[in-house]
């Protein structure tokens, strides 16, 4: 399993308007792309303009493959088009990851 880890920063008082732009226009063609989130979460203490979510992928082949998907999809890129005027975001970081042999997700 490979995840996929990704926290960003909205600018203050833009988190709530980005997150209803992609409930609205990314979710369901980021969801048809990639499958439903392992996690999609808001901060509950921390830096209250940061939200995570977390994609579940079999290898990174299968996560290039349905990233590609995802970026050749007109309503996705409708979405980020509406997201960059938006301009809530700040700053995106993600990191891939892997699981312990200990836990199977």
């Amino acid at each position: 399993m490979l995840f996929d880890v990704r926290t960003y920063t909205c600018k203050p008082g833009g988190l709530a308007k980005h997150l209803a732009v992609y409930k609205e226009f990314g979710l369901a063609p980021q969801s048809k792309n990639l499958g439903q989130p392992f996690a999609y979460m808001v901060t509950e203490t921390g830096n209250p303009n940061q939200y995570v979510h977390i994609w579940k992928y079999e290898n990174a082949g299968d996560r290039e493959a349905k990233r590609a998907a995802m970026w050749a999809d007109p309503d996705w890129l409708a979405y980020v088009k509406k997201s960059g005027e938006l301009g809530a975001l700040e700053k995106q970081e993600n990191i891939l990851m892997t699981a312990v042999d200990f836990w199977t997700p």
